[in-house]
C-alpha cells in the first residue's frame, strides 16, 4: 500500500525531471573542465542522448537507475504497489534504450551509459575518468 495519496504521489512523479538532473550537471561540468565540449538532447540521434560529443562521435546516455531498470542495483527495485503497471513500464523503457542504442551504433556512434548510482561520491570519480578513458580512446583510434 503506497504511504501517499493518489493526488499526492501523482503530483510527485510529475517533479521528476527529465533535462538537466543533478547527474547529468555533474557530468557535463566534468567534461567542461576536461576541454571537451558537447551538444545537449539532439534530437535528430536516436533516443535522443543526454550528451552528444561530435568530435569524438560519442554520445551518453544519463539514466536513472529505477526508470531504466539498472540490473542488480538497490536503486533499481520495484515497489510493492502496482507491480504490474511497473514492470510493464520499466521493461518498455529497457526495450526502448536497446533500440535506441542499437540504431546509434549501427550509425558508428560510440554510445556511454551512466547510471545514477555510479555517480554516487564513492564511485563518482572512477565512473568520469572511465567516461573520459572511453571519449579519448574513440578519438585516438
Amino acid at each position: 500500500m503506497d504511504k501517499h495519496s493518489k493526488e499526492v504521489r501523482s503530483f510527485n512523479m510529475s517533479q521528476v525531471k527529465s533535462k538537466d538532473t543533478k547527474p547529468e550537471i555533474l557530468v557535463r561540468k566534468f567534461l567542461f573542465s576536461k576541454g571537451l565540449r558537447y551538444r545537449l538532447y539532439d534530437k535528430k540521434l536516436s533516443g535522443k542522448p543526454d550528451i552528444v560529443l561530435p568530435k569524438y562521435k560519442t554520445v551518453i546516455f544519463i539514466q536513472g537507475c529505477f526508470w531504466h531498470g539498472h540490473e542488480n542495483c538497490k536503486y533499481a527495485s520495484i515497489p510493492k504497489t502496482r507491480t504490474e503497471f511497473w514492470l510493464n513500464k520499466i521493461e518498455g523503457n529497457i526495450k526502448r534504450d536497446k533500440s535506441s542504442i542499437q540504431k546509434l551504433i549501427d550509425e558508428d556512434w560510440n554510445v556511454l551509459q551512466v547510471f545514477t548510482c555510479e555517480l554516487k561520491k564513492d564511485k563518482r570519480e572512477q565512473t568520469l575518468n572511465n567516461v573520459l578513458k572511453n571519449i579519448e580512446s574513440q578519438f585516438n583510434s
